[in-house]
């Protein structure tokens, strides 16, 4: 792929990375902070979160959130953001002739919320129905228990968007205080890809984010590496489903492996023609949806499989997927089930990056978590060099039963009964 990125520093340590398309018609542009829930202590849980739903209520210039939304969606253009564990991410889409106009509104936001305490109050609802809707998901749900199951009370396996007494609870000082600790230069990345030039986007951030104050980040609580907390949660409830959600702790986000887990994740539980999806569902007929996941961190990572099963076949459902589990740390993968692997985990990372939005989130999140973004040929031509072998060695490495951890939700779930299920 020909497609590159240039990385700026400017005055104070902010970051631009220019990814330039010329045959787009669209330019994206991603505020990255390295601020997440992880960052956060027991009494702010849902502070990053519910001050990104603050940033967009209204600033001196534009007093309302009506208005920050008519700058952005006046020229034709998407406003929208995001709260993960180790970052926050703030982001517009718009024509490539109002560059500056997506960058302006954002800066505006970051350095002139208003945050002013009705505006508060009234969001402080919103955030509360948002956290009542995860828990009325079942399957949702399940990934939140199972994140509390594997990381106990540290801020890994507390849920992102916190809790509705925490929610309750957050004053404007409190977001105050959070973005004078973590919201400095030196914790952001400003990543712009389309139809734009490095010189052109980093004048344009030079302009709007000149007052940017210099502050590091702290220091967030590492992982323990005793985890899981608790081998299984389960909650009970009137549904007709048993949503099952099994993890174990996978790779750092760094760790040289991570190519090696890409194409083990393909090959377990990725697409129809995945192991879990012809084991579960074609063979056995014991789910409809099933799948695997990766999910990477600076100190840690967590495999999940996921499935919905009736709750007759639960046992057995997750008897199969840890016995699929297994079958990959005791036997070598055939040559041919590997090329397929490795085609697709190649294949859907290409397809993946082909619009100027995915690949200004790539280089940005690239750029913040790791510090350099790595070359998208790089990336293919490991994935490629992955071998029998190395699939083995990383499955001996993370498909561990005695650190597996199970959640389930749905009818008569007993937590005992699903310890036994996973016992060693």
């Amino acid at each position: 792929m020909s497609v590159s990125s240039e990385v700026s520093e400017l005055s104070g340590g902010l970051r631009v990375v220019t990814t330039s398309i010329p045959s787009a018609q669209s330019v994206s542009i991603n505020i990255f902070v390295g601020a997440g829930s992880r960052g956060e202590e027991p009494r702010t849980k849902g502070l990053a979160h519910f001050l990104e739903h603050m940033m967009f209520k209204g600033t001196p210039r534009r007093p309302s959130a009506i208005q920050v939304a008519e700058a952005i969606e006046g020229a034709g253009g998407v406003l929208n953001a995001y709260t993960a564990k180790e970052m926050t991410c703030y982001w517009d889409q718009v024509p490539d002739d109002r560059l500056e106009t997506g960058i302006e509104v954002l800066a505006d936001m970051l350095h002139n919320a208003l945050l002013a305490p009705e505006e508060i109050d009234r969001e402080r609802s919103v955030v509360q129905q948002e956290i009542k809707r995860t828990k009325d998901q079942p399957g949702a749900w399940a990934g939140e228990l199972l994140g509390r199951a594997m990381y106990g009370d540290h801020p890994m396996g507390w849920s992102t968007a916190g809790t509705e007494d925490t929610v309750a609870a957050l004053s404007q000082a409190d977001f105050r205080e959070w973005i004078g600790q973590w919201y400095g230069a030196p914790n952001i990345v400003v990543s712009v890809a389309g139809n734009a030039s490095t010189d052109g986007v980093n004048a344009l951030v030079v302009r709007h984010f000149q007052n940017r104050h210099a502050a590091k980040a702290p220091v967030v609580v590492s992982v323990d590496d005793d985890i899981p907390s608790r081998r299984a949660i389960g909650e009970a409830r009137p549904i007709s489903q048993a949503n099952v959600a099994l993890g174990m702790p996978a790779l750092p986000r760094g760790d040289p492996d991570r190519y090696a887990l890409m194409v083990l994740n393909s090959l377990l539980g990725r697409g129809m023609s995945s192991r879990l999806f012809r084991e579960v569902r074609e063979r056995r007929g014991l789910a409809y949806s099933v799948g695997s996941a990766v999910s990477r961190h600076s100190d840690t990572g967590l495999l999940a499989v996921s499935a919905g099963v009736s709750p007759e076949n639960l046992r057995e459902a997750v008897q199969v997927i840890l016995t699929e589990l297994e079958k990959l740390t005791q036997e070598p993968v055939g040559d041919e089930e590997l090329t397929k692997a490795r085609d697709y985990t190649v294949g859907s990372f290409r397809l993946s990056l082909e619009t100027p939005m995915a690949l200004g989130q790539r280089a940005g999140e690239n750029l913040l978590t790791l510090g350099v973004i790595e070359p998208i040929d790089s990336v293919v031509e490991k994935l490629r060099l992955v071998n029998t072998e190395d699939v083995s060695r990383v499955a001996q490495r993370v498909l561990r039963r005695e650190r597996a951890a199970l959640s389930v939700v749905g009818p008569d779930i007993r937590e005992d009964a699903l310890e036994e299920m996973i016992g060693t």
